[in-house]
């Protein structure tokens, strides 16, 4: 059997194309939902860890810097191995987008938090002027601006959460790798996984180029 045959199988990959196009579904479907999740929960806490009294601040500071230092993979095992010797049994599903939106609200905690705190002190001075509350102040004037501020970060923080999805086959949630994993070990032949690498290329080699250009359209913006 030639090189070819054995890492670009054309027969074994055609029969496993529905299984990795499942696999890239839920992958996708993971990484939304982790997203969607975790970034407003980081905008809040990191809300909370600039203006919250002094206790609630310690709290989402030991937040962010346990889920910032834990591997995502040991957050997602001790949530789908650990939680049921203590009767809480959550489905695949659940705890990876439990573990994954926990990490990503910490990190997207501390990018918010960047940002808020990049805003001159004199944007808030000019809102209380002009009679503004402090919650109208953060809706109206000081978040539009840090969210601006933060999108080329955020970006790259959703490429990576799009990456570390293949993580959520360790709880045998089938997503791509899962997929790849099963097939493979099906078929016997490195195939499936050659085909599982090149879509996961075809769906982030997009999203890469996108938070290049993001980051140097935020560069000439801010030059000006």
């Amino acid at each position: 059997m030639t090189l070819i045959d054995t890492f670009f199988n054309v027969d074994v990959f055609v029969g496993v194309f529905p299984a990795l196009l499942r696999g890239v579904i839920n992958t996708m479907l993971l990484g939304v939902l982790a997203i969607c999740f975790g970034i407003p929960a980081g905008i809040v806490i990191s809300l909370l860890r600039l203006y919250a009294s002094r206790p609630v601040r310690w709290l989402t500071i030991a937040f962010i810097d346990i889920f910032r230092a834990v591997p995502l993979l040991v957050v997602l095992i001790l949530i789908y191995f650990a939680l049921p010797f203590v009767g809480i049994r959550l489905s695949a599903w659940v705890s990876a987008t439990l573990a994954f939106s926990l990490v990503m609200s910490a990190y997207s905690a501390e990018v918010f938090r960047s940002g808020i705190e990049s805003i001159p002190k004199g944007q808030f001075e000019a809102a209380h002027a002009l009679g503004l509350s402090f919650i109208t102040t953060l809706r109206k004037v000081v978040l539009p601006q840090a969210i601006k501020l933060v999108i080329p970060p955020m970006t790259s923080n959703c490429v990576s959460m799009f990456k570390d999805t293949s993580l959520a086959s360790a709880v045998a949630l089938p997503e791509l790798l899962k997929e790849a994993n099963d097939a493979q070990a099906f078929f016997a032949s490195p195939t499936p996984l050659i085909g599982a690498a090149l879509i996961y290329l075809a769906f982030l080699w997009p999203m890469v180029r996108l938070v290049t250009y993001v980051e140097q359209r935020s560069k000439l913006q801010n030059s000006r």
